[in-house]
């Protein structure tokens, strides 16, 4: 499989003209008229990278840099494989060490669930701890509740004890057992120990006959207490090895290292002082760990995934010493390379087989590492590392951190560099990145010209070719940008203060405010946390509420406030209707602006909200089914949306309500830059022009364009 990584595609200018927002192409007259240029070349029918670097969390079964892991919270190895709980693709994946390929062993990518069953037929609800005897592995499953053991000869998944969705601290057998948030796990091939963070203890299941006990600590009661059994006191227990004599216990927001005898349940702290957090090397007493949480032993050593210092530490118990394996302490990063070259992200868990150290490096590198413990030599096993960062640039050497919302004047492209506090400007014609407004890293709420000026997670843009909208997310507010001097201006509410009432500039409120769209006289809003759609005239800075009421979820049609919405956020207009993504519900949904009348257009409401389980479905109207729609993108007749669980743009033709998936397989995560449908990663603001798709990749923090699809 292709992936042509360096490959990046700059577009001639088109002329600039009055846009509608979100959907960023130009009014329906103005195409139908014929008006600009840069007519696409036809010959080019392929998704190419405008800016930013590939990489980061995914789904993708592969070899090596090729395949995409999300949020990979456990790891354990065999010798010949790792397996690793793969946590927000809801699977467990399987590595095989020599040659670095990557299988889906159980688990179904982005269908969470709790079904038992074989292979792909079984769902977990998040994946955190893995164990592995040799023969089965045993799963800490955590958002149900449960532990569950899958066979490695055949893949099937079953329930070993506790009962899905049913949180409790209940000793008992089997289903008969309850757990509360269960996280690490660690097996001696007669019983499972399991950290569970949400009581704060260590619990013991007999294999053989599913009898659950707790071993250590007391149900609900946090501290950093030695002693026996229920006297002993832990504050988020995480990760856990055993030594099949002892269990280890990375007990993380106590910042120290556990270890609880099997046979008594006596707890002593070997390593680190409560409270205290840091990162010194020395004895046991002197050393300091910041919120560790992987760990494993191989009977000599402990090795510690330090996640607060992004390092690994290495416990020397026959010396009782603690020192530095590899990274830098407050250094984050995904280099490979020796000892303190080497940098991670987010050191979720570790196994060793004696050799090796494996880790889970989690957050934006995605990726499983190893390192040589006789030389302290890291490298990436397989995935391939995120690249977020802040840098300006051309091309594939700029840098960004969440791209959200785009717009486009037709000569430049505006992106939202969310989790920067940037509003990031792009050159079509030279693929030129620049900082129009804001400065990267510092969150704020100040009006001002360029860097002067401050954001708190910009997250929608518009444009009208004279300014760039911008929904504030965590001010709560709406600003607007000077596009020739980049002075920033703030319309309506006031940072910091939440609220849903109507009112002129700054008497008016908001509450997450995301998704924004402008026919040129009026801004309209998805006000998400309130639930409702308001607009912002122009001429007047009135705000208004058109559609929704404020803090009412639901899913129901009607006009103005009788209608119901549910974590509404892409909005896109004609300048007669509306069109908006209605996140929770799983819907597309329409409001007549005159009216204020709301319908729904395709997909059916999914009022459990935020539903992983549902299969992104092509159909008509109600027939169709989507996964988290996110951002839209309207072209004539055509709506497009961007679909980020299921890795895919959907096509809603708004003539007949056929939906269509033209870009994207569901549930592979990873861009694929070549032809279409290609393979995208985390779609999340589109914008249309002229015949062309501009997509931000949330994951993979770039931009990328594809053709529009016919």
């Amino acid at each position: 499989m292709s992936v042509n990584i360096g490959r990046t595609l700059f577009l001639p200018a088109i002329a600039a003209g009055v846009l509608t927002a979100t959907s960023c192409h130009k009014h329906r007259k103005d195409l139908e008229g014929g008006a600009g240029g840069g007519t696409p070349d036809p010959t080019i029918s392929e998704i190419t990278l405008l800016a930013g670097g590939l990489g980061g969390p995914g789904s993708m079964d592969d070899t090596g840099p090729l395949a995409r892991f999300s949020a990979p919270s456990g790891i354990a190895t065999d010798g010949a494989n790792l397996y690793v709980a793969d946590f927000f693709n809801y699977t467990i994946r399987k590595i095989e060490i020599s040659t670095g390929e990557t299988t889906t062993l159980a688990g179904l990518p982005g269908r969470a669930g709790f079904t038992d069953g074989i292979g792909s037929a079984a769902r977990f609800g998040g994946p955190r701890g893995i164990a592995t005897d040799g023969t089965n592995l045993y799963v800490a499953d955590t958002f149900n509740q449960i532990i569950r053991k899958i066979v490695l000869s055949t893949g099937e998944v079953s329930t070993l004890a506790g009962r899905a969705q049913a949180p409790g601290t209940t000793n008992g057998t089997g289903a008969g057992a309850r757990f509360r948030n269960p996280w690490g796990i660690a097996t001696d091939g007669t019983n499972v120990y399991v950290t569970e963070q949400g009581s704060h203890t260590i619990r013991k299941i007999v294999i053989s006959t599913k009898a659950v006990t707790t071993l250590a600590g007391l149900a609900g009661q946090s501290g950093s207490a030695d002693g026996i059994g229920s006297t002993a006191r832990f504050n988020s227990p995480l990760g856990a090895a055993t030594d099949a004599t002892y269990v280890y216990i990375a007990d993380t927001n106590n910042h120290t290292i556990r270890q609880v005898e099997i046979a008594t349940g006596s707890v002593t702290t070997l390593a680190g002082a409560a409270g205290q957090s840091g990162a010194s090397d020395g004895s046991f007493g002197e050393a300091r760990f910041s919120q560790p949480l992987g760990i494993a032993t191989d009977g000599a050593r402990i090795y510690v995934g330090d996640f607060g210092n992004t390092a690994l530490r290495q416990l020397e118990i026959s010396m009782r010493a603690v020192s530095t394996l590899a990274g830098s302490p407050g250094q984050p990063g995904s280099t490979d390379g020796t000892r303190i070259e080497a940098r991670f992200r987010a050191l979720f868990a570790l196994a060793t087989d004696g050799t090796n150290l494996f880790a889970a490096d989690g957050g934006f590198n995605g990726t499983v590492r190893k390192a040589v413990l006789s030389t302290g030599v890291v490298t990436t096993l397989a995935g391939l590392a995120g690249q977020p960062g802040s840098a300006d640039g051309t091309g594939g050497t700029a840098r960004f951190s969440d791209p959200s919302g785009l717009a486009t004047d037709g000569i430049n492209l505006y992106v939202a560099d969310k989790m920067n506090h940037t509003v990031r400007q792009i050159s079509r014609a030279a693929g030129t990145v620049t900082t129009l407004a804001g400065l990267a890293g510092e969150p704020g709420s100040a009006d001002g010209i360029g860097a002067g000026a401050r954001f708190n997670q910009p997250t929608g843009l518009a444009t009208d070719g004279i300014y760039v909208y911008v929904t504030d997310l965590g001010n709560s507010t709406i600003r607007r940008v000077v596009i020739s001097t980049g002075e920033v201006q703030t319309l309506a509410g006031v940072a910091g203060q939440v609220g849903s009432e109507n009112g002129i500039g700054g008497s008016a409120r908001f509450s997450g405010p995301s998704g924004i769209a402008t026919d040129g006289r009026t801004l309209y809003i998805t006000d998400q946390n309130n639930q409702t759609i308001r607009q912002f005239a122009i001429a007047t800075w009135v705000v208004t509420t058109l559609a929704g009421l404020a803090g009412q979820t639901g899913s129901e049609d009607g006009i103005g406030s009788a209608a119901r919405f549910y974590l509404p956020d892409g909005i896109a207009t004609d300048g007669t209707n509306l069109y908006v993504a209605d996140v929770a519900n799983n819907t597309i949904r329409q409001i007549v602006i005159a009216t204020g009348a709301v319908t729904t257009l395709a997909g059916q409401a999914d009022m459990a909200g935020w539903s992983t389980t549902i299969t992104a479905v092509n159909g008509i109207g109600t027939a169709a089914r989507f996964n988290h729609p996110f951002g839209l993108a309207l072209d004539g007749t055509d709506l497009y949306i961007s679909e980020t669980r299921s890795h895919t743009i959907r096509k809603l033709d708004l003539l007949t309500a056929e939906v269509t998936t033209p870009i994207g397989v569901q549930g592979y995560g990873r861009v694929d830059l070549g032809p279409l449908p290609g393979t995208i990663n985390s779609p999340a603001g589109l914008c249309a022009a002229e015949g062309w798709l501009f997509i931000s990749s949330q994951w993979e923090n770039s931009v990328l364009i594809a053709p529009m699809p016919n």
